[in-house]
């Protein structure tokens, strides 16, 4: 089993064929929506495949550490994730194969009109090992 993280993004991926932004949406089709997400992760909690998922509210802070005695710093001059990333959810599947196609699948859900969003999702793999050094 490998685990993989899929990422939905608020903006930074390419255009959905849907792509209709959410705060756009009826809240009919809002409900649709996360009615599909839930239906998903219910479906993958039976095969022994969904380890978790939760989606992200829009509002974030990026904080570093700015030395010893000093208070935090927040945010920096890059694209805020809490602009990007709208959600993500972690499954544990057999193979590489598997997870494709589970994220193609998770990228049909209803969007505007109750048509499939065809979002991109960004499918990221757990680092199960740390990288090979070679000199």
């Amino acid at each position: 089993m490998a685990k993989y993280l899929l990422l939905k993004h608020y903006r930074g991926a390419p255009a959905a064929v849907n792509d209709v932004p959410m705060d756009q949406w009826t809240p009919e089709e809002i409900s649709a929506h996360i009615q599909y997400m839930n239906d998903f992760a219910a479906r993958l909690e039976k095969t022994g495949e969904f380890v978790d998922g939760q989606a992200l509210a829009p509002e974030g802070t990026f904080v570093r550490y700015d030395g010893e005695g000093r208070p935090p710093v927040t945010d920096g001059p890059f694209a805020e994730t809490k602009d990007l990333i709208a959600g993500w959810m972690v499954i544990d599947v057999d193979s590489y194969d598997r997870a494709v196609e589970l994220a193609g699948e998770l990228s049909a859900a209803p969007g505007a009109g109750g048509e499939p969003i065809h979002e991109w999702l960004e499918l990221r793999p757990f680092l199960t090992e740390p990288p090979a050094i070679t000199e």
